[in-house]
């Protein structure tokens, strides 16, 4: 196995690379204070060598680590927790009480992906994923705080992404890790201009209005950063506040504008990407079509699904 992909911040914290779908795509985090430490978000299980070989260069024992948090349970932040939880015997997987179940048994997440892309693909993309004995998992509760050293970490539910969606406040950076509530930004696309964010709308829970609110609710705690598990720490918040709140009013114009179209999440995704592309170029991206095609691709095919899912229920 190569070296894992690391980027180490201030106040303990480290990006480690997960190697799901490309370089800086996924992002887990690794806080330690004081001779314990935790980790935000997994990967798939393929990550889980990766997330070892991180403790093992940063000499954090195994044993070291109290918590495994998941901010939602969609595979590339979570697919990884069973396997990495065998490896790490003090931990307790603190997930959202609508997800908790599906880490303990993973079955119906397995059958929905396997049945999205075929037993081939999910292999190669996720491969075993093992369920967490329930003795070993917490729900985590709105407000509640973890103790991590001589930190504290506030979990606060943030729907509008996913119903089983929490973020996580550290109080020692002044920081909020933000799974995929604060949308997607990759470095690749950050320009003089700053960084380039858009929101995550993938199936099946997207609901604009809370998406919004949890926007807010982020913002209320005045954080210096956010931790994006797509890719990491960003920093200019109120710009990419407005911007997210700017793109969710877009997506929804986007979405009812096609509403009545035969093939009509073909339509959205077509539309998303000419849309991104346009605000690539204004953010000064070179060769903004195929930034938005291909950097971008994944996503927005995914968000057209999502609010594909979206539009039917506003119709039922």
């Amino acid at each position: 196995m190569s070296r894992p992909r690391m980027t180490r911040f201030d106040h303990g914290i480290t990006a480690v690379d997960t190697g799901y779908h490309r370089p800086r795509f996924d992002a887990s985090h690794i806080i330690a204070d004081s001779g314990e430490a935790a980790f935000v978000d997994t990967g798939t299980t393929h990550s889980v060598p990766m997330l070892l070989a991180a403790l093992d260069s940063l000499d954090i024992p195994r044993e070291a680590v109290r918590y495994v948090l998941l901010t939602h349970v969609h595979l590339d932040h979570a697919g990884g927790a069973g396997e990495l939880m065998r490896h790490l015997p003090e931990a307790v997987c603190v997930v959202h009480p609508r997800g908790a179940r599906h880490m303990v048994d993973p079955s119906k997440l397995i059958a929905g992906t396997r049945a999205v892309y075929g037993d081939a693909e999910f292999e190669r993309l996720y491969g075993e994923i093992p369920g967490i004995p329930e003795s070993r998992v917490r729900e985590s509760e709105d407000g509640m705080v973890l103790g991590l050293g001589e930190r504290r970490l506030t979990l606060f539910d943030t729907p509008g992404h996913a119903k089983h969606h929490y973020c996580i406040f550290d109080d020692r950076p002044h920081a909020v890790f933000t799974g995929d509530t604060f949308g997607v930004s990759y470095r690749e696309l950050d320009t003089g201009r700053g960084e380039f964010i858009l929101p995550a709308t993938t199936p099946v829970h997207f609901d604009p209005a809370a998406y919004h609110a949890s926007v807010d609710r982020i913002m209320s705690f005045e954080p210096n950063a956010c931790f994006l598990t797509h890719y990491s720490r960003v920093t200019d918040l109120e710009r990419l506040a407005s911007d997210l709140h700017a793109e969710l009013e877009a997506f929804v114009r986007i979405a009812e504008a096609r509403a009545g179209d035969a093939d009509r999440v073909s339509a959205i995704e077509a539309d998303l990407i000419a849309h991104q592309a346009e605000r690539l170029a204004e953010h000064g991206v070179a060769d903004p079509e195929r930034a938005a095609r291909d950097t971008l691709g994944m996503d927005l095919k995914l968000d057209a699904q999502g609010i594909d899912v979206w539009l039917s229920k506003q119709a039922a």
